[in-house]
């Protein structure tokens, strides 16, 4: 069975926000803070680090 990613992390992000219910302005704070880091200077040294 083959399931696109962008399908698996939003099942996994619904099921997270169902269920662990944490405030609406982390979750944004956390989706903001990701999308402005994939784009900066930052992103390759996080690439490194994470693998």
């Amino acid at each position: 069975m083959h399931v696109p990613l962008w399908l698996a992390l939003l099942a996994v992000g619904y099921l997270g926000v169902k269920l662990a219910r944490p405030p609406m302005w982390l979750v944004v704070l956390l989706l903001l803070g990701g999308y402005l880091i994939a784009d900066s200077i930052l992103a390759p040294a996080l690439d490194t680090l994470l693998n």
